[in-house]
């Protein structure tokens, strides 16, 4: 698929089909341009067939069927009312939808259409046949601009509810930056201490639209009804009471306080803790952004905090903000990174454990896993916004639930078919927690993003355990806290961050900066840790993570795995670099993504080309390696040498070869 920027793209198609529509002449031209220019489907001719044949009593023919996502199309004229039954060539009168799954009948079982639509231009109806007797969804081509995602199903189901998610998110990171805009005016002097107490006051609103509209408030729309009943005069002084409030245990508050103040929940975990921030005067534009466009008219419960903690960082960080707007790294870069270093082989073993037969076994086997899972730790030593992090978080527990289905299921069969009650704790059948994620990052405004991001991970997924436990757990107050350290990481003994005999894997995607682009104190950074080494100024700044990761995990069975720009593995520095660190620490590396273009989705993003470098000590003898390559394929491998090549004469490059026979090797 091409990446396209769906919304623009989806705004055009609206403004070119506005007052078109002829069944017979515009059929396959609208469905065509729809696919490939909001889509970004690249061979059109093979996705979509349009007039197949159908044998019924007689040959007739489908508008359009896409094979691969199994989406039966019946086209009508923009004029044509899709709830009017129509005269057919047998003499009969259906409606269009009646029409379509006449055509189904006459289709091999294995092309039955999972989905029906039924179009007239100007609107479109979805009918899911998984769900036959449900009204169809509808979208209007007017609302396409907003609306498009509702359509992915046409290329992969899978990709529906993801592609909301991220609407959502980028809708919200919008919001957010009109509201800090608009604060922002409000703050006297605009110093340091000023855009500090802005970030934080954008985070605490921020958490408190999700609380309200997730109802682990209490209810929806608690936070903007207690508001709304102030003026804008007094928004200062409600806010700053407020945040005492949340901060407050509810048996140590003042009980002469308001009954609707009262009424919040203590929300612990220091999100409220700081009370000398500075928080501006609010005007009548402030409050009706609050209110109305954030809070009132928008579902925050919905975002994904993986890429919402990269949007909202970009929004608020003028940094950030100044080097292309918005941004985050796509859910799909990031599960480059995190499957083959550990998600895969979870998931494997969860598989074989699901094929045990005796339910007592079984049962003990989900239980040892389960505690497995929580026992895990990661670091993440250049966090930014906590987007490994968090979706790693989301992965494990969402894996965490399907073992609470197993169990369920397993103990049913234990007990003649009634639930045991007892899954763990206080019935609380959570494990894994946000607890077990460390992170490093040195600007103290993306630790706030990245700790607010795991909370809402959290909150969305004990949400989701409640309905296959049928059991309320609650949310707050935050029992459990991210342990996200600010700090320049390549100056930090990362041993008292999380004690290495603790952690268990290393991840993340240090800054892109080429040893040409570094400043004078970055490049001091990297010669200071790689002392003696010659022309160690010229290496990229990513291997400075490099150097500290193989000093920390040298002797371990940590697994690591970092992004890199694949200046890191080509180019006159390359032999240098990993020679000392195979002979210093004596890694190897385990798996690899060879050379592709990383998408960090910002709105005038540079084309990076990235590497991912799997690597740990040599005590790590039992992983399977393979290499990735640029398009996606996998090959398992023997070795892997560090230009990313299957090294298949097994020689250790630091033991028996020279400089100049790599070199050789390599051309």
């Amino acid at each position: 698929m091409v990446k396209i920027n769906q919304k623009a793209a989806a705004k055009k198609f609206k403004a070119r089909w506005k007052n078109k529509g002829n069944e017979k002449s515009d059929t396959q031209q609208f469905w065509m341009d729809l696919l490939v220019s909001v889509f970004g489907v690249e061979d059109i001719t093979n996705f979509i067939d349009f007039e197949s044949p159908v044998i019924l009593q007689n040959k007739s023919f489908m508008d359009a069927y896409i094979p691969s996502s199994m989406v039966l199309i019946e086209q009508k004229s923009s004029n044509v009312n899709l709830d009017k039954k129509l005269p057919q060539s047998d003499g009969s009168l259906m409606t269009p939808f009646e029409q379509a799954k006449k055509y189904v009948v006459g289709l091999p079982r294995s092309k039955h259409p999972r989905w029906i639509v039924v179009s007239n231009f100007r609107e479109i109806r979805i009918h899911d046949m998984e769900k036959p007797n449900e009204a169809p969804q509808v979208i209007w081509l007017d609302d396409l601009e907003t609306d498009y995602y509702r359509l992915s199903f046409l290329l992969d189901e899978k990709h529906i509810h993801t592609q909301k998610e991220k609407i959502i998110s980028i809708n919200a990171g919008e919001i957010v930056g009109v509201i800090y805009n608009a604060l922002e005016k409000q703050y006297k002097h605009k110093d340091q201490e000023d855009l500090r107490s802005l970030n934080i006051l954008c985070v605490r609103l921020v958490f408190l639209f999700y609380a309200e509209d997730a109802e682990v408030l209490g209810r929806r729309l608690m936070f903007h009804d207690y508001m709304e009943q102030f003026p804008p005069a007094l928004w200062r002084e409600k806010l700053i009471q407020l945040f005492q409030v949340l901060d407050t245990p509810v048996d140590e508050r003042d009980e002469y306080l308001a009954d609707d103040l009262l009424a919040f929940p203590y929300v612990n975990g220091g999100l409220f803790a700081e009370q000398s921030i500075i928080i501006p005067n609010f005007n009548e534009e402030i409050v009706d952004l609050v209110l109305n466009k954030a809070s009132l008219n928008f579902d925050w419960s919905q975002i994904s905090p993986t890429i919402f903690g990269g949007v909202f960082e970009s929004t608020l960080n003028p940094d950030t903000r100044r080097s292309g707007g918005m941004h985050y790294t796509s859910i799909e870069n990031i599960h480059k990174v995190i499957d083959p270093l550990f998600m895969n082989g979870l998931k494997e073993e969860f598989k074989k454990i699901k094929e045990y037969k005796q339910p007592a076994t079984k049962i003990k086997k989900l239980e040892e896993y389960q505690k497995k899972l929580s026992e895990l730790v990661f670091l993440d030593p250049a966090c930014g916004s906590g987007n490994f992090l968090t979706e790693t978080f989301l992965a494990l527990r969402r894996l965490e639930n399907e073992i609470l289905k197993e169990k369920i299921a397993a103990r049913k069969n234990v007990a003649n078919g009634q639930i045991i009650a007892d899954l763990g704790g206080e019935f609380n059948p959570i494990q894994i927690s946000i607890s077990q994620f460390y992170g490093i990052e040195i600007n103290d405004f993306a630790v706030a993003v990245a700790k607010a991001a795991l909370w809402i991970a959290e909150s969305q997924m004990i949400k989701e355990t409640e309905d296959i436990v049928l059991t309320e757990i609650n949310f707050l107050p935050l029992k459990t806290n991210a342990n996200i350290v600010e700090g320049n990481a390549l100056r930090m003994n990362w041993n008292e961050v999380v004690p290495k005999e603790k952690l268990s894997f290393l991840m993340g995607n240090p800054p892109f900066v080429g040893g040409m682009y570094m400043s004078e104190s970055q490049k001091y950074e990297i010669r200071t840790l790689f002392d003696g080494v010659k022309n160690a100024g010229e290496f990229d700044y990513v291997a400075g993570w490099y150097l500290k990761a193989a000093q920390y995990i040298y002797g371990t069975k940590i697994i690591s795995a970092f992004v890199s720009t694949n200046s890191i593995c080509q180019g006159s520095s390359v032999i240098t670099f990993w020679k000392y660190l195979y002979e210093r620490y004596n890694i190897q590396i385990l798996f690899a993504h060879q050379t592709f273009i990383w998408n960090n989705e910002s709105i005038e993003q540079a084309k990076v080309h990235c590497v991912i470098i799997g690597f740990a000590s040599s005590a790590i003898t039992s992983f399977k390696k393979g290499i990735y390559s640029s398009e996606g394929s996998y090959t398992p491998v023997k070795e892997i040498n560090f230009y990313l090549k299957d090294a298949s004469d097994k020689r250790l490059f630091f033991l028996t070869v020279n400089s100049a026979s790599v070199s050789d090797e390599h051309q």
